[in-house]
């Protein structure tokens, strides 16, 4: 028997889609770094504790603890590296082709979400395989329980991985979330997703973080007594610590559970279907977004419109007058401006009235607010400008106009990077002034240091990767970890007084000067091709 044409349809959709992504160098980087999360358990920098209990490493714990690290890096990479499926669609004119055919919209989202769960199911694929080495590798409990194994992978991984599929594409199809600005607002949902899901857990908790905990809180209080114990996920120093063994063989699966479980799944079903009624099927009069429609002309008597009487005119005579010295004398000032407006062109009265809102904060609130809160978010701000720093080129294919130019290495990279750090200035100026008041010069030099350190990591990555969306990614990390939660080894800002003791400006001050000799590679690598 023949399948259903539906079917049929969604499986060549699926499938086409899965194999041009997996040849892509984004997926072989998150892949690695799958991997490289899995090494990192076996080798015991990443573990799950219970307070101060861990279990033994046989299949069901290593499993367990594999699908959380899964359900929560995979969770958030994963995103960024399937939400491109439609875009590349419309980019390519291979949307345009669908739209001519009789692919419906629901069949389309649930193909993209299906091949948006094949790639990030792949990766989990090879974490499973993973899983049974690091155990065999680690050599605690060396007897293989494929059952143990699997289930934490089938009830915990996939289920949340579906979830991420289909929030995918409904952010392709929102016209608001498309770009960047989806990107910073999935990051805030994964962050909220993780204390939601530790504190209520039952449906409100796709990764299955609460679930496993009420059941080791529970064997651990059974094997070594009541207590009060915290869930921890992370590499954490316990040397010197007296650490007990828990004897652990994998959650007790009622039918409540396995039904929480698949409840995600139903959820990303109904996402991608959502998704189809946003999707505006590669036609923009018919998008969310309302665009101006052009006046009808008048019809003419039979009903039919006249065809507009064509109109003549004449060229003008044109004389050409050969340009002054001056005028053709090389001016780094006018490209520097030129890269500048660039950069904020069609900014909204709103962003602006941001700006304003910052640099009032910086001059008022507290200077220990200032450090740690005001300038890290000042500097947020204007994540989405600073991102399309060496990716521009490539998004509005200008690169042939651009290097075409004399001296584009030697006059408009640097011009680029410093309209970046005149755009941090601008956004960061009042911590500035705030830090020259109050005479803490180490908080001035860290603000210097931030301001030329955070445009050359957006140009090094624009780059190199032809696209904003990797600078986007690791700033948001970069700056949720360092400045906003007080990790000393990650601040670019100087709000932490470790940072500024331990001299960690110097340290991303020398890393700014390698992010641009790496800029000045990237840009002889793509004048050379």
């Amino acid at each position: 028997m023949n399948a259903h044409p539906a079917l049929r349809t969604l499986w060549h959709l699926l499938r086409a889609d899965f194999l041009e992504r997996v040849r892509r160098y984004s997926f072989l980087v998150t892949l690695v770094a799958t991997v490289g999360l899995g090494y990192l358990v076996g080798a015991g920098k990443l573990q799950l504790w219970i307070g101060s209990v861990r279990g033994v490493y046989n299949s069901a714990w290593i499993a367990t603890t594999m699908t959380l690290v899964v359900n929560t890096f995979l969770s958030l990479a994963g995103f960024y590296v399937v939400k491109n499926a439609v875009e590349r669609d419309r980019q390519t004119g291979v949307g345009q082709i669908l739209a001519t055919t009789r692919l419906s919209k629901p069949l389309y989202t649930l193909g993209k979400m299906l091949s948006n769960f094949a790639v990030l199911g792949s990766m989990l694929a090879v974490l499973f395989v993973g899983s049974i080495v690091v155990q065999l590798f680690v050599g605690e409990d060396r007897h293989i329980d494929l059952v143990q194994t699997a289930l934490p992978f089938l009830l915990l991984a996939l289920p949340m991985l579906a979830f991420v599929a289909a929030l995918a594409v409904l952010f392709e199809t929102l016209p608001g979330l498309r770009g960047g600005f989806g990107n910073v607002v999935w990051f805030f949902v994964w962050v909220s997703l993780i204390p939601v899901g530790i504190q209520i857990g039952g449906l409100l908790d796709p990764l299955g973080i609460n679930l496993v905990n009420q059941n080791l809180e529970g064997a651990a209080s059974a094997a070594f007594g009541p207590a009060k114990r915290g869930f921890t996920l992370g590499g954490i120093d316990r040397s010197g610590q007296e650490i007990q063994i828990l004897r652990w063989d994998g959650l007790d699966w009622s039918a409540e559970m396995v039904a929480f479980r698949l409840f995600w799944v139903l959820v990303a079903v109904g996402v991608a279907l959502l998704a189809a009624v946003f999707f505006d099927r590669f036609d923009p009069a018919r998008g969310w977004l309302k665009a101006r429609k052009a006046k009808p002309r008048p019809a003419g008597a039979n009903g039919i419109q006249d065809a507009p009487e064509p109109v003549f005119v004449p060229l003008p005579t044109v004389h050409l007058t050969p340009l002054a010295a001056a005028s053709r004398r090389f001016r780094f000032v006018d490209v520097l401006r030129a890269e500048l407006r660039l950069l904020l062109n069609g900014r909204r009265w709103w962003w602006w009235a941001g700006v304003a809102g910052f640099f009032i904060a910086s001059l008022t609130a507290p200077l220990e607010g200032v450090q740690k809160f005001v300038l890290p978010l000042a500097w947020m701000w204007p994540m989405l400008l600073w991102s399309s720093l060496g990716a521009r080129e490539i998004r509005h294919d200008t690169t042939a106009l651009l290097f075409s130019a004399a001296r584009p290495l030697g006059r408009q990279l640097p011009a680029t990077w410093l309209a970046g750090v005149a755009l941090a200035i601008l956004t960061g100026g009042g911590a500035a002034i705030r830090f020259v008041a109050t005479g803490h010069w180490g908080s001035l030099g860290a603000w210097v240091v931030g301001a030329l350190f955070i445009p050359a990591f957006a140009l090094a990555l624009g780059l190199w990767s032809g696209s904003s969306k990797l600078f986007e990614v690791l700033y948001l990390v970069l700056w949720y970890i360092g400045p906003m939660n007080q990790v000393p080894a990650m601040d670019y800002t100087g709000a932490t007084a470790a940072g500024l003791a331990n001299g960690m400006p110097l340290v991303f001050l020398g890393v700014t000067g390698l992010l641009l000799a790496a800029a000045v590679a990237g840009r002889r690598r793509q004048l050379a091709g």
